[in-house]
């Protein structure tokens, strides 16, 4: 690899971390190419070389942070395989947000709640975004099911959609009012309400009179 190249390749990632940050911080309507241009350090011939416009842009910063939820390499974690793991995905997102003093959401949510209708390639992008976060939440869940840990009438799809749906609106809620603790409770009640579908182990003494019952002849 060039000199030449590995400058370009240094560029562009700069230029996608000025960007992210920004969408984060403003949205994406109200960030322009001068902006990320000026935070970046970057020219504008680097920019539409790299990226042609803003919309080509977004799509790569959103293909960014799929990886990083693929790969693991992002500030949250999307590996699950117990309840403590699912319970510190819940609390990384709010921690991320405390990070920022709440006034930021979900860098990816920021993005999709500025969707229209004439943004196909960004909607497709964010749906993908949301359908690998659910697949690696619902992988828990079949783990769980697939162990006898699970009732019988749980979801695993549905668990995992109620799980991304609640953090994601706790965490604009939290951005709008400033405020941790509806983010918080939102975590708390979250959990309360999906273990509620966890098949706990049956109780000996239950176990024991039932035997008993069929051991004792009708009168």
């Amino acid at each position: 690899m060039t000199t030449r190249t590995v400058r370009g390749n240094q560029t562009r990632r700069e230029i996608l971390a000025a960007a992210a940050d920004l969408f984060h911080k403003q949205g994406v309507v109200a960030t322009s190419p001068d902006q990320v241009l000026e935070a970046s350090g970057a020219g504008k011939g680097q920019f539409y070389h790299y990226f042609k416009n803003k919309e080509r842009l977004v799509h790569e910063v959103l293909q960014a942070y799929l990886l990083e939820i693929q790969d693991g390499s992002g500030s949250i974690a999307y590996v699950i395989e117990s309840w403590n793991d699912l319970e510190r995905w819940f609390t990384a997102h709010l921690n991320l947000q405390k990070r920022f003093d709440m006034t930021r959401g979900c860098p990816f949510g920021t993005i999709g709640n500025e969707v229209t209708e004439k943004d196909e390639l960004i909607r497709q992008d964010l749906s993908l975004i949301f359908e690998v976060v659910k697949s690696k939440i619902a992988k828990f869940f079949v783990k769980e099911r697939a162990g006898g840990r699970l009732k019988p009438d749980a979801r695993e799809d549905e668990l995992a959609d109620f799980c991304v749906a609640m953090i994601q609106g706790a965490m604009l809620l939290g951005k709008v009012k400033r405020s941790s603790q509806i983010v918080e409770t939102t975590v708390r009640e979250t959990m309360r309400h999906v273990r509620g579908h966890e098949r706990g182990p049956a109780r000996a003494g239950s176990r024991h009179r039932r035997a008993s019952t069929r051991g004792t002849p009708h009168r």
